[in-house]
């Protein structure tokens, strides 16, 4: 991530990267967009939103039809990464009830790819609250295991232990006029929500209320960048124009 390499300097950086504790258990974070349990041999995303692009031009708006490829590209890229036990993802994973069926050969042959040897969980979002034939594997209203309870919409109220996606966080940080804009993930140690790996999902500013209002006085932005993540605290987050 070189452009926010070139707004900050190391020693402002409010602490390392790629790791979060959250509860007490130790996460690391993939600057692809997910999170690996090492404790649990678990690999965790969150809206992928696949198939978009063919929802969005059946309705007659024309975009480049290769969203669902790149974004399996990059899950497959993080599972040859971390090798994990299991793959969940945390929800919407498919854009609308019927985007199973418009998945391609190659989308079809990089989720094969991706469920061989392990485990698939689906947890289900707003998007997806229905089992999906075609990605088989198992599918779960949420998740609760180890400590940690993963679902697709952040609870109400304090929830230790939570990582949720649904509102897809980014951060945009400003330093001597220049402005970076990215996907994160936002943590106060108590719950995480986690950026959306779909390419087309879009995001929500981690200042707005809708997800400053989750955390406790002190948060913090993992941004992500090409070959790292980087921790920022909430107060240098400020909110788009």
């Amino acid at each position: 991530m070189s452009a926010c390499g070139e707004v900050y300097d190391p020693a402002e950086l409010s602490g390392p990267a790629g790791l979060a504790v959250l509860a007490g258990i130790e996460l690391r974070l993939d600057p692809a967009g997910g999170l690996f349990w090492p404790a649990e041999r678990m690999l965790i995303v969150a809206d992928l939103h696949l198939e978009k692009g063919s929802s969005f031009a059946a309705r007659g708006i024309a975009l480049p039809p290769y969203d669902s490829r790149s974004t399996l590209m990059l899950l497959a890229d993080m599972v040859e990464r971390w090798r994990p036990r299991i793959v969940l993802a945390l929800g919407d994973t498919l854009h609308d009830r019927r985007a199973g069926t418009r998945l391609g050969p190659v989308e079809r042959e990089l989720l094969a790819g991706i469920a061989r040897g392990r485990e698939m969980v689906w947890v289900a979002g707003n998007h997806d609250p229905d089992a999906v034939p075609e990605l088989g594997g198992t599918h779960l209203p949420e998740l609760r295991t180890g400590g940690l309870v993963l679902r697709h919409e952040p609870g109400a109220g304090p929830a230790a232990g939570e990582i949720a996606g649904h509102l897809h966080p980014v951060a945009r940080i400003v330093r001597r006029g220049r402005s970076v804009r990215r996907r994160c993930f936002a943590t106060d140690g108590a719950r995480l929500v986690m950026p959306a790996l779909g390419a087309y999902a879009g995001g929500l500013n981690v200042r707005d209320r809708a997800l400053s209002g989750l955390f406790a006085m002190s948060f913090e932005a993992h941004l992500i960048g090409g070959a790292r993540t980087y921790r920022i605290a909430h107060h240098m987050c400020v909110p788009d124009r």
